[in-house]
């Protein structure tokens, strides 16, 4: 937002034929910034404009998965398996997965690649969660390639389970707050211009990923 660099439009408004914000962001599972040293704890998402169909259907939802619930599902030796796991995090990873970003892909070339715990702690609740999507987990330190992209496609698949997920439908002045450390989250690009949506982002609580 012009004067308010902490506030990320995320919309498919356009003006002069180019998007005014990120018209393609987070159409796949995962937490907000995983490929920073300390990503946000908490993100907060402003519903401006919902995009609603001719006969009132909205569109858009957000889907939300608890990573909590995921991990604590697992077998004990699944859970012994994951101990001292490190993944490695890109974030062209995503992109490359959905050609989406194109916004800003060239800002993201030179960012290094990430490593955080496979099973993260709750820097305040002390709760172990599952830190793992596919897209931007790309490795886990210590394994074959192969092997590695199994399992983040196993863990990943486990959060996603429907017993573990919310959709939010979203209304028009909703505000939108939610756990970065706790859970993972899906944008639901069911819309298209005409149909318009604008929300404002930010990011907050910056903080370690803690083992």
């Amino acid at each position: 937002m012009p004067g308010y660099p902490e506030i990320l439009y995320v919309s498919n408004i356009q003006e002069d034929g180019e998007d005014i914000g990120h018209a393609d962001a987070g159409c796949v599972w995962h937490t907000d910034m995983s490929f920073a040293k300390q990503p946000p704890r908490a993100t907060v998402l402003h519903a401006r404009e919902v995009p609603v169909t001719e006969d009132g259907t909205v569109l858009g939802d957000t889907v939300f998965a608890s990573a909590v619930k995921a991990y604590d599902s697992l077998s004990d030796p699944l859970k012994a398996k994951l101990k001292g796991k490190k993944v490695v995090h890109d974030v062209l990873g995503r992109r490359r997965l959905t050609r989406s970003g194109v916004q800003d892909n060239d800002k993201r070339g030179d960012v290094p690649l990430m490593v955080h715990p496979a099973v993260r702690k709750h820097p305040h609740t002390g709760k172990k969660a599952l830190y793992v999507f596919n897209g931007e987990c790309v490795a886990i330190e210590g394994m074959e390639n192969e092997a590695a992209v199994s399992l983040i496609d196993e863990l990943a698949m486990t959060v996603i389970q429907e017993k573990f997920t919310y959709r939010h439908q979203w209304r028009q002045g909703d505000v939108l707050m939610w756990d970065n450390c706790a859970v993972q989250h899906l944008a639901i690009h069911d819309y298209a211009l005409p149909l318009r949506r604008m929300m404002w982002r930010i990011t907050v609580g910056y903080t370690d990923v803690y083992e």
